[in-house]
């Protein structure tokens, strides 16, 4: 049904989240599970991970867990191919993991450098590498990378975190070039400030909350909710010719 709502199910979909233990990864989690996939959660934190899968199947949707952290890249590569030998296939993959520890640049350290990148680039990097390589077998497949308002443009007290989710979009657009003609579509979210768990200290912060108030044109941050109807669309057959892009869901901050 060309241009109906079928392009938009994913029923018999298996989809991976990483991150899905809160917050936008929580959010991703709902919205595949509610267009009919099968959710397979994925999170370092195992009580956190139980209470997305709890709620999924709450709502009617259909999730189950795996407490890894995206930085275990043997880890990683077991599970996806445990994923496909478990359904047959693996359709879907939301490379949702990441952190942030804000601080000035003559303050991080290579700790914190280390950990950042490790999670946001180097997790987001190997994690598709996995995926990709059953979704090359099978000839199909959706890799939706997250990327940031950090993607396109600097953020101060952010400049480790802007520079693991530049590496995201250019990473995003390579591998799509690479993976176009195997039948797998890779593209990425920019999500703009939603207010999550992580970004909570932006907001309680008076100076910075205001900062980040007066640049949304829509006039709100955004709920994990505004992110659905995107990862849906990337997720499913509506997006078969879209490759190498990233969709920033940023309530116009980028266009002012």
């Amino acid at each position: 049904m060309v241009g109906g709502i079928t392009q938009f199910d994913l029923s018999g979909r298996i989809a991976v989240v990483t991150g899905a233990g809160r917050g936008l990864g929580r959010g991703y989690s709902h919205a595949l599970a509610q267009a009919g996939a099968h959710v397979v959660c994925v999170d370092v934190n195992a009580d956190d991970l139980e209470q997305t899968v709890t709620e999924v199947r709450d709502a009617g949707g259909e999730a189950s867990a795996r407490a890894l952290s995206v930085t275990d890249v043997a880890g990683f590569r077991r599970f996806t191919q445990d994923v496909a030998d478990e359904h047959g296939h693996l359709d879907i993959l939301v490379n949702n993991a990441g952190t942030e520890i804000p601080k000035d640049a003559a303050d991080v350290t290579e700790a914190d450098f280390d950990i950042i990148i490790g999670v946001n680039l180097r997790g987001t990097y190997f994690c598709a590498q996995s995926a990709a390589a059953v979704m090359v077998k099978q000839g199909s497949g959706k890799i939706i990378n997250i990327g940031s308002l950090g993607s396109q443009i600097g953020l101060g007290g952010a400049t480790v975190y802007c520079c693991s989710k530049g590496g995201v979009l250019l990473f995003t657009r390579a591998l799509a070039i690479e993976l176009a003609k195997s039948g797998v579509q890779v593209n990425a979210i920019g999500p703009g400030y939603f207010r999550t768990q992580m970004t909570e200290p932006f907001f309680q912060d008076p100076v910075h909350n205001a900062w980040i108030a007066e640049r949304i044109p829509i006039g709100r941050v955004g709920s994990p909710q505004d992110l659905a109807g995107t990862v849906v669309f990337l997720a499913s057959s509506a997006s078969d010719y879209i490759t190498g892009q990233i969709v920033y869901v940023d309530g116009g901050w980028l266009a002012s």
